[in-house]
């Protein structure tokens, strides 16, 4: 009997392109990856597609991109290290419409300011785009830098959930 565990997965479409979901045999959530995202997941040999287990998921999304949901409810199993855990956790708190720069979030798990890097590297590492709001970190400028999906992206949904002034600000 093997112990692997089973991937099931499904295609999305949405605003910011065909999102690619996967999920573990209890049906947790355990990825979602935009087209061209460093980083990101494509399907493997093995995995099985089927929309079954995101039926929750397929809905919130829908109702965020049209403007009606704010937070996700959804059950969530990102595998990473107790540092990255503890910062994606501080990611899960920052409320819709609303930023955080990198060095709020070393402050808020307890990390001194020299973590801001290791911060940085753990938020582009977050396999839950969107559902585990990674686009709302910003630069400590108030710039828009590092989004694994892309900063048209991140611009999109930062300006979709009202964002003031998101247009045109981008850093290096």
């Amino acid at each position: 009997m093997s112990t692997e565990q089973r991937t099931y997965y499904t295609v999305v479409d949405s605003p910011v392109g065909r999102l690619l979901l996967t999920a573990d045999e209890s049906g947790a959530l355990t990825s979602l990856s935009v087209p061209e995202q460093k980083g990101g997941r494509v399907p493997l040999p093995g995995w099985l597609r089927d929309p079954a287990p995101f039926r929750a998921a397929e809905e919130q999304l829908a109702a965020y991109f049209a403007g009606e949901r704010k937070e996700f409810q959804l059950e969530l199993r990102g595998e990473g290290t107790e540092f990255r855990r503890r910062v994606w956790a501080a990611l899960d708190d920052v409320p819709y419409g609303a930023t955080i720069t990198y060095g709020a979030v070393a402050a808020r798990i307890g990390a001194p300011r020299a973590a801001v890097r290791a911060v940085g590297g753990a938020i582009g590492a977050n396999p839950l785009l969107i559902v585990r709001p990674c686009h709302r970190v910003i630069g400590a400028d108030g710039t828009l830098t590092g989004y694994a999906g892309g900063l048209d992206r991140k611009r999109l949904l930062l300006g979709l959930e009202g964002v003031p002034g998101v247009a045109g600000r981008t850093g290096m």
